[in-house]
């Protein structure tokens, strides 16, 4: 690979990260002020809150939701019993 190849393909390599930063970044401005659940508002501003909510985006649907953490271990909890039931009966 030659130089002119090289910067080519590096600056190829620099857009294309440059595009999906700033696809994340239109994500996060569809990110809701409350947890999709219970309802519970979210302050973005606040460090704690940032570190301990869920965000989960589904990027080919555009769909940012947030879950507060009591309700994504509730939601956690409750597909582990799914997941405890059906290899039960599976075993049977």
């Amino acid at each position: 690979m030659n130089r002119k190849q090289r910067r080519a393909a590096a600056k190829q390599s620099k857009q294309a990260g440059q595009e999906e930063v700033a696809e994340k970044i239109a994500l996060f401005g569809l990110m809701p002020d409350h947890c999709l659940t219970c309802e519970e508002p979210f302050d973005k501003t606040n460090k704690e809150m940032v570190e301990a909510w869920s965000v989960v985006v589904r990027e080919e649907k555009e769909l940012v939701r947030l879950y507060c953490p009591e309700c994504w271990q509730k939601a956690r909890e409750i597909l582990e019993d799914f997941e405890k039931r059906l290899r039960e009966r599976g075993e049977e």
